[in-house]
């Protein structure tokens, strides 16, 4: 498959009809959004831009309904009331109001998952490490990836609201480093940790390019990472 990367948006609705357009003009075969659609910088009161974000991730899954999804810290700090860096307590209720819109809009078995997988790529908001996949299913052969997965999207926030986990790792070489997933197998695609522009990195790709400094400039190029499931060659199209 071709697909398309939607990084963290924190809202930035426009990027899902830059995402919709580029999909109909590079004809792809679909898409997968890491999330973080609450937030920002200065946006805390803002809740009109929180609404406007949501219906904008709404439309698009009515007119992408194949489109993957995989939960971010932001997203989960609402869904399961923990406080973090740049929650936003006024913007609350509509986050939650919102995100059970979503849910009913998305198709059945299409659920919003951690780390999603299509071919031989696994998706997550921050990425998978091998000690983390280890930890949640120690009885697991490393070759049943599909069992991997299923358990680590079972857990809960007692697992996941910590800094190893594929809602907040950093895998990229700036921070510690980290063995991933089935490093030899498969290649991870993750946001979370803004980039200046997309780049690879052993088996991961970093796609997170929209994210801003405070004053609002741009930190990354703001292309989105177009990406073959299959042989792996990606290139970023603005």
């Amino acid at each position: 498959m071709k697909i398309i990367v939607i990084p963290d948006v924190h809202l930035k609705p426009w990027m899902f009809q830059r995402a919709s357009d580029i999909l109909d003009e590079e004809k792809l075969d679909g898409a997968v959004c890491l999330m973080d659609l609450p937030d920002d910088w200065g946006h805390a009161r803002d809740l009109d831009l929180y609404i406007e974000t949501y219906d904008a991730a709404i439309r698009f899954i009515q007119a992408h309904p194949g489109t993957i999804w995989c939960w971010g810290n932001h997203d989960l700090s609402y869904k399961w009331g923990l406080d973090q860096s740049g929650y936003s307590m006024m913007a609350q209720g509509v986050v939650r109001g919102m995100q059970g819109r979503m849910a009913d809009e998305l198709p059945r078995g299409n659920a919003i998952r951690y780390v999603q997988k299509i071919d031989s790529v696994l998706f997550s908001h921050a990425g998978l490490s091998e000690s983390y996949a280890r930890d949640a299913a120690p009885s697991i052969q490393d070759g049943d990836v599909d069992g991997v997965l299923e358990r680590v999207n079972s857990r809960g926030a007692r697992y996941l609201w910590n800094d190893e986990s594929p809602i907040w790792l950093r895998p990229q070489p700036q921070y510690s480093p980290t063995k991933l997933f089935q490093e030899k197998k498969m290649l991870q695609v993750a946001g979370h940790t803004p980039v200046e522009r997309i780049e690879r990195t052993g088996n991961l790709i970093s796609c997170d390019v929209f994210s801003t400094y405070p004053d609002g400039t741009p930190i990354g190029t703001q292309e989105f990472l177009v990406l073959d499931t299959v042989t792996w060659d990606f290139d970023g199209v603005q």
